[in-house]
């Protein structure tokens, strides 16, 4: 194995999210890009990528789910 598969493999991922509540996943040992905040969950990526499928059910962004409920209203 490459020494940079190996790194990937070992590599600690940060779920984060932005304002309008799009996930991502980050590196754990780098600093979040400007408008992102960590969700809370950190692991290996696919952990990373498995708490997105769980919790990003809706991917409108925000403030579009926020227009089409007043709308709807």
């Amino acid at each position: 194995m490459s020494e940079q598969n190996v790194d990937a493999q070992e590599q600690t991922y940060l779920v984060v999210l932005n304002d309008e509540e799009q996930y991502s996943i980050w590196w754990a040992d780098r600093a979040l890009p400007a408008g992102w905040h960590q969700e809370g969950t950190s692991g290996t990526k696919e952990e990373c990528l498995a708490r997105i499928g769980d919790v990003w059910t809706d991917m409108r962004p925000k403030s579009l789910r926020e227009r089409m409920a007043q709308t709807a209203a």
